[in-house]
């Protein structure tokens, strides 16, 4: 059989799950679970299930689920705070109710707003809602993001957590097709490490990172 690495810790993994669709593989070191390379969309197949979303920007029901960590992270901000919506989708319901706080968002999504010049920039605070699932490269993507924040700055991430074997072969997140990458509160615990954070907040899908000061 084919040796797997995490594309979060590096570390070998072994098989998780397996359905009649893909496998799933799952790292004891950090906790994640992830689809590999051979059963992973390609990016336009992953695109065409992405154009079938309907998130308006003004929807109630959208900004509902968007405040469980909307409402945690804007509490945390100084005033006019500049930030980055990463992922944000054709819809950037998450950025607009940050600019009615009074602060500032860039955007950032591989297929809808794909302006790499916002990778450059320094911010106050960044947010990224179902969207780390969606990541081939974790952890590369989430170090580009952490560089970018500024000392004192909040990373938030909305993702569903794996919770447990028994669970995950009945769960429904794990049916979509774009998702291959599945965080725990033991993957988020090893990025803190990693990172010397501290996470400031953690609900049953949502996480705040704070960057050190120095």
């Amino acid at each position: 059989m084919t040796q797997h690495h995490c594309p979060l810790c590096s570390e070998c993994t072994s098989l998780y799950w397996q359905d009649r669709r893909r496998s799933y593989f799952g790292c004891t070191s950090c906790g994640m679970v992830h689809v590999p390379a051979a059963d992973q969309l390609s990016a336009a197949e992953e695109k065409a299930i992405y154009d079938l979303h309907d998130n308006q920007v003004d929807d109630p029901g959208y900004r509902h689920f968007l405040s469980r960590l909307f409402d945690p992270l804007v509490t945390l901000l100084p005033k006019e705070a500049n930030g980055l919506d990463f992922g944000c989708g054709p819809g950037p319901a998450l950025a607009a109710m940050f600019e009615t706080a009074g602060h500032r968002v860039s955007l950032y999504d591989l297929f809808y707003h794909p302006d790499k010049q916002v990778l450059t920039g320094e911010y106050d605070f960044i947010t990224a809602t179902e969207v780390v699932e969606h990541l081939a490269e974790p952890k590369q993507e989430l170090e580009r993001l952490w560089r970018l924040l500024k000392p004192g700055g909040v990373l938030g991430i909305m993702t569903k957590k794996v919770k447990s074997r028994e669970a995950f072969s009945r769960w429904h997140y794990k049916n979509d097709l774009t998702h291959i990458s599945f965080f725990s509160e033991q993957s988020f615990d090893y990025l803190c490490r990693e990172w010397c954070a501290d996470k400031i907040h953690s609900g049953s899908d949502t996480v705040i990172i704070r960057k050190p000061l120095a």
